[in-house]
């Protein structure tokens, strides 16, 4: 099975309980140790070290975090082409869940780099870091600490 991270392929391939993912010329051995569907947490062993993922869902879309770091897969569709906006330069950032807003850590107009971390929502007793997927300039923030925000709701917009 494929899936992709921030346009990186990752290929996952099942091995009795486990999984061996790729990622480019990276390979990890994934075990699922425990699994509880109900409050959405699985334990992991990740080339032996142990982790606490919670996975929310929607559709083909997964957002998994793990130690406080939220990233989003998605599986391709099969045989659909990609959905283009004429906005290769620009992306738009969204609530991956319902939440509140703890931080936001940047200003429009603010260069930021890869991985960083522009703002803190809260849901589900969890904190789910929203972070720059690319270097870039903050085009807009409509993201406010206190604010109550939707799913899929656009929090920030990066311009590269």
């Amino acid at each position: 099975m494929k899936i992709t991270f921030d346009q990186t392929v990752i290929d996952l391939t099942p091995s009795g309980k486990s999984y061996r993912a790729t990622i480019g010329d990276k390979t990890f051995d994934v075990e699922i140790i425990r699994a509880d569907a109900e409050r959405g947490k699985l334990e992991l062993l990740v080339n032996g070290e142990r982790f606490t993922a919670y996975v929310s869902v929607d559709g083909a879309k997964r957002w998994v975090t793990i130690n406080g770091q939220t990233i989003v897969l998605s599986k391709p569709a099969t045989g659909a082409k990609r959905k283009s906006s004429g906005h290769d330069h620009a992306s738009e950032l969204a609530a991956p869940m319902p939440g509140l807003v703890r931080s936001v850590n940047v200003v429009e107009g603010e260069a930021v780099r890869k991985g960083q971390t522009l703002l803190v929502l809260e849901a589900m007793k969890m904190e789910i870091r929203i972070q720059a997927p690319f270097d870039g300039v903050v085009k807009s923030l409509t993201a406010r600490v206190g604010q109550t925000v939707e799913h899929e709701q656009i929090l920030v917009v990066l311009e590269k």
